[in-house]
């Protein structure tokens, strides 16, 4: 399997996982050219994808997809909800129905040659999930837009190989920034973003002898800074009630304007 992120931030995100035959975008929330360059620098072409998942149907998760889905015809699969809000955006212009496909949380469905898990977020969106991805070997999660954890994110989080984790915001410069008081309540409320620490924490609860690379993003350009992203999660993870130290794994973070590096398992 393999992953590597074409954009990750607040204004936009679009990540690709592959199996050994087949390749499958989450989410498009970068413009139509911007993800056919991130595939095309990874010497893959969009009309070789599977299709596209959608986590949910805020603009910087979707902006894309009109693009992705009129030029190359590729299936959109997203929950009922999800599509449902997906076909009431006006701005994303008209996408033929028979390209979508609903899947339900906690159900597996396959792409290509791999098995997808979606699991319930919660975050301010219809019916947001995020995706486990399996070729049957190893397991790659793509997790972000969550503004909380509980048992139930930690339990489907498990055995990964591959963790592709949101790391929002620092708390102390959303808190002091230039957002409105109203959208700062929504960022840090259970169904807004994980922090930096939070993440952190999450992290150290889903951390296995078996994780190949770990992945940030999701980071906010306003409230947020890679290299602090980077170091509050090292720091959380370490001192945490886990048995691991920050060192022992390859973490890096997904940047907002560059695809990252293609990470093979």
């Amino acid at each position: 399997m393999d992953i590597f992120s074409i954009g990750s931030g607040s204004s936009g995100n679009s990540i690709c996982v592959g199996g050994d035959n087949s390749h499958i975008l989450i989410d498009a929330g970068l413009s139509g050219k911007r993800i056919r360059e991130g595939l095309n620098g990874k010497d893959l072409k969009p009309e070789e994808l599977s299709g596209i998942l959608i986590t949910h149907e805020h603009a910087d998760h979707v902006s894309g997809l009109g693009v992705m889905a009129r030029r190359y015809g590729l299936p959109i699969y997203g929950t009922a909800g999800t599509i449902r809000a997906i076909r009431r955006n006006s701005s994303l212009g008209e996408i033929d129905d028979s390209l979508f496909h609903v899947v339900e949380r906690d159900v597996d469905f396959t792409v290509g040659d791999l098995t997808v898990h979606p699991i319930h977020v919660s975050h301010d969106a219809a019916d947001p999930v995020a995706y486990i991805c399996t070729d049957g070997r190893k397991k790659i999660g793509v997790i972000t837009d969550l503004g909380k954890y509980d048992d139930y994110t930690i339990g489907n989080l498990q055995d990964l190989s591959v963790i592709f984790l949101e790391a929002n915001h620092d708390v102390n410069m959303l808190q002091v920034g230039p957002y409105p008081y109203p959208l700062k309540q929504r960022i840090l409320s259970d169904s807004g973003h994980l922090s930096n620490e939070t993440s952190g924490d999450l992290l150290g609860c889903i951390l296995n002898d078996y994780v190949e690379h770990i992945f940030l993003g999701h980071l906010s350009a306003q409230n947020n800074y890679p290299e602090l992203a980077y170091e509050t999660v090292r720091q959380e993870v370490t001192l945490g009630e886990n048995p691991y130290k920050a060192s022992d794994f390859n973490i890096t973070v997904a940047r907002r304007n560059e695809p990252s590096e293609r990470v093979e398992i």
